[in-house]
């Protein structure tokens, strides 16, 4: 007798497959948040995997910060179009210039005030459930949340009150008003995902391979200089050779100094690393311990 011997990736997407399936059949009005980034370009490749020949079930949903590497920008249009999805993008902006986000100067990192504007967009199209395509392995509050988590009316969380999730077995129900964040990949590490787009043959944003830049040193971080992120009196502008971990908000998400151009490196560099992913590239997540949490409690990714 043979069989088919699963790996690790095959067990991790078929969960995950199970897991957008289940929310296309039990949610009324799902969407699937689409930053560009390889956790979200994971998630796509499991949406085809999940409902090709058809149609998405849902459309996808980029909250523009306006700060965002234009590489990534143009990498998120290029995808939608390929894709032939629909693509909603709210922008942080549009919140500032409507009065509901106030601004200290233009300069001013805005990964928190995504919140404003996703929960406005939530609103605005009645999602009752928006993929994400967050992991445990990220950061300690990323690894609080439940695979479907639930947010109330306003949009909050609560960690100390979440549903229980029994075998593979979850509770959809919401009340109007209410929504559930659901994340497919969140038994995933960032190793998994450099393995599956490796072998995928995924394409990604170019930041994500080692590149010359300037950057400036800050603390234990390098910040990538650009028109957000001027070197302060004494800071010395350096080129280096950096990719990125992640690639949020300019002002605030640093590279790492690496000599990965091919995918097959980043899957060596990721199997040596001793610091998280988020604890190596966001200064935002460094202002408290609890920032993270603090953020998501308000209704953030």
């Amino acid at each position: 007798m043979s069989y088919h011997r699963l790996s690790h990736l095959d067990w991790l997407e078929s969960e995950s497959i199970h897991i957008m399936r289940e929310v296309a059949s039990e949610c009324r009005n799902p969407v699937l948040l689409f930053s560009g980034g390889k956790d979200s370009i994971v998630m796509l490749r499991l949406a085809e995997k999940a409902f090709r020949p058809g149609k998405f079930p849902f459309p996808m949903l980029h909250i523009d910060t306006g700060h965002n590497f234009p590489e990534v920008i143009k990498f998120r249009d290029h995808r939608a179009a390929q894709l032939r999805e629909e693509l909603i993008v709210r922008t942080v902006q549009d919140s500032i210039d409507q009065g509901k986000i106030k601004v200290k100067n233009l300069d001013q990192g805005r990964n928190q005030m995504q919140t404003v504007t996703l929960l406005d967009a939530i609103r605005e199209f009645g999602f009752d459930a928006c993929f994400g395509g967050a992991r445990r392995d990220e950061e300690k509050a990323r690894a609080k949340e439940r695979i479907f988590s639930f947010r109330d009316e306003f949009g909050q969380w609560d960690p100390k009150n979440q549903r229980p999730e029994l075998w593979n077995l979850y509770n959809t129900r919401v009340n109007p008003g209410e929504h559930m964040r659901v994340f497919p990949i969140s038994n995933w590490t960032e190793l998994d995902i450099w393995q599956y787009i490796a072998q995928e043959s995924l394409e990604v944003p170019s930041l994500y391979f080692a590149h010359e830049r300037k950057v400036v040193q800050r603390g234990a971080q390098w910040l990538p200089v650009s028109s957000l992120v001027q070197p302060a009196s004494g800071e010395i502008v350096e080129r280096r050779s950096v990719r990125f971990r992640t690639v949020g908000d300019m002002s605030c998400t640093c590279p790492v100094e690496s000599t990965a151009v091919t995918i097959g490196d980043i899957i060596r560099e990721t199997r040596a690393t001793t610091i998280t992913e988020r604890g190596a590239t966001r200064m935002d997540d460094r202002t408290s311990e609890a920032s993270m949490e603090l953020r998501k409690r308000e209704g953030y990714f």
